[in-house]
């Protein structure tokens, strides 16, 4: 494969004025040929992806908070891996090249996985570039304000048998038992939560590698994962059918509730 072989760039960006990146690893929709050929017809469907996250988020602009988001699909490359694939979880979990569905089904056909040629590729055009932007925005942010809070923005289905049992809360706070971000960042995200969203700090989403690798608070920079959970914005009954619609009567309120979240991360003192 070559670079030109890529139909979309590996992500867009968009810099803020203030000292908060936006990273969203896992919306992107598109594929590379090699992949949507080997696709299964139910992963053709794309389930496991982070489904609207940046319509979810697209009061960033109004705050001037900078913004990075994947074009690419996960079944490509999960960017919230490491580069070694080295993994995050002792429980079951997915890789840097998924090979199932969360619902634990085959994502290729029997011998259409991608080829070792193409992962090294999407590692070296996807992965890299993507980190090195985070990277290199992080920097600048730091230089320029004296710190920097990168927010990684996820979403999740409630219910997951593969990766948890029962049903998620809605707000899933990542921070690496709390290594990857000042105490203060994590209390003010929580404490503006309305009391009819559950939510829960380090429960079976800690934190990826994006919020372990670049939270590094003894170094000024911040890293905090949210992992939403479905229920708050997609329609219930579609969503079962695997047919992934906004729900316009959830919507403006958990838009109203994400705003409010980078709201809080803006005014605390870091």
């Amino acid at each position: 494969m070559t670079a030109n072989e890529l139909i979309l760039p590996a992500f867009e960006f968009s810099q803020g004025r203030v000292p908060m990146l936006v990273s969203m690893p896992h919306s992107g929709l598109a594929l590379t040929p090699e992949v949507q050929a080997g696709l299964t017809d139910q992963a053709a469907k794309l389930p496991d992806t982070d489904w609207y996250i940046p319509e979810l988020y697209d009061f960033l602009p109004t705050l001037g908070v900078g913004m990075i988001k994947a074009n690419y699909s996960r079944y490509v490359i999960d960017l919230n891996r490491p580069y070694d694939d080295k993994p995050l979880y002792n429980t079951k979990t997915t890789g840097l090249f998924p090979d199932i569905l969360f619902e634990d089904s085959p994502i290729f056909k029997t011998g259409q996985m991608p080829s070792d040629a193409h992962k090294t590729f999407c590692k070296e055009h996807i992965w890299r570039p993507y980190h090195e932007a985070i990277a290199s925005e992080l920097a600048r942010m730091k230089a320029e304000f004296g710190y920097a809070i990168l927010f990684d923005a996820h979403s999740i289905a409630a219910q997951v048998p593969m990766l948890f049992e029962g049903t998620l809360p809605n707000f899933n706070w990542g921070t690496n038992n709390g290594d990857a971000c000042h105490g203060a960042l994590t209390q003010a995200v929580s404490d503006v939560i309305a009391p009819e969203y559950s939510q829960v700090t380090n429960g079976r989403f800690k934190g990826g590698y994006i919020t372990r690798y670049f939270g590094q608070p003894n170094q000024g920079i911040h890293g905090i994962q949210l992992e939403l959970s479905q229920a708050t914005y997609l329609d219930d009954d579609l969503a079962k059918q695997s047919i992934y619609q906004l729900d316009k009567d959830k919507l403006p309120n958990i838009k109203q509730q994400l705003q409010k979240v980078i709201e809080a991360c803006l005014r605390t003192s870091l």
